[in-house]
């Protein structure tokens, strides 16, 4: 599976997601090693991330 990375890492102090892609620094570290059905499960849940995201109050 494709990285869900748009280089553009700026991690949420809050929640610990990137506000660009939606994973977590360990989840950014260790996608190219992780099992397919693993990257299918942190990919299903980044459209809810980035949503929550979008929609919090800035810090």
């Amino acid at each position: 599976m494709k990285s869900p990375c748009v280089e553009i890492c700026a991690f949420d102090g809050r929640t610990g997601w990137c506000r660009a892609c939606g994973r977590t620094k360990p989840e950014c570290r260790s996608w190219k090693k992780a099992q397919p059905h693993q990257q299918r499960k942190i990919a299903a849940d980044l459209p809810r991330r980035l949503s929550k995201l979008a929609s919090a109050k800035p810090e």
